[in-house]
């Protein structure tokens, strides 16, 4: 079998494993942060960073959500790297931004964070804030979900499939999942450009 055929094949098999319901919740959960007039910030860290910014366009645009991403502010997030650490980048950012109860934190990543592994701590620092605080969390993770789905209201874990392919069918499914979750009935408001023209 080629390389090809191979990541087709396992890209179907993770279709068949994932968790329908977990989607739902976390579709419905989005849609009361949403009716309760609360944000959504959406983080992650590498490729889920890029994603993160895609999202909040989607999540803005098609379903009416005020979102922000704090990786789209390179300068600030830099500076606070860079002066304060890396593992505060985040949380720093949601102070400032005044997250509060009633607000929405969607973390995407390919491990969901873990502090005693000393791995995305930044993401696992930000979820401690959203529940001090009393913010709702959802994610959309890998492996085990990590601190996310240890903790979160309503977690999406991609299933794994083949161990050393990890990171490429996590970041790639979580893709599929939010593009899901903004075309869901319950989340949607507007028609995207394409389905329109005729």
């Amino acid at each position: 079998m080629s390389f090809t055929k191979q990541f087709l094949a396992e890209s179907i098999e993770l279709i068949h494993k994932l968790d329908d319901a977990a989607i739902e919740a976390v579709a419905s959960g989005l849609a009361s942060v949403r009716a309760q007039g609360g944000r959504l910030f959406i983080l992650g860290v590498g490729g889920s960073a890029g994603h993160a910014g895609h999202a909040v366009n989607d999540f803005r645009k098609i379903c009416g959500f005020e979102a922000y991403a704090p990786t789209d502010n390179v300068s600030e997030l830099t500076a606070r790297v860079n002066d304060e650490g890396w593992d505060t980048c985040f949380s720093e950012w949601l102070k400032v931004s005044r997250l509060r109860k009633g607000d929405g934190l969607l973390i995407f990543s390919v491990g969901g964070g873990n502090r005693e592994k000393n791995v995305s701590v930044n993401l696992v620092r930000s979820v401690e804030l959203a529940k001090q605080v009393g913010a709702n969390v959802f994610g959309i993770v890998g492996r085990d979900g990590g601190y996310t789905k240890q903790v979160a209201d309503a977690c999406v874990v991609i299933p794994v499939i083949s161990p050393e392919r990890t990171t490429p069918h996590t970041e790639g499914f979580c893709a599929v999942v939010w593009h899901l979750l903004v075309s869901h009935p319950a989340l949607a408001q507007a028609t995207t450009k394409w389905e329109s023209v005729k």
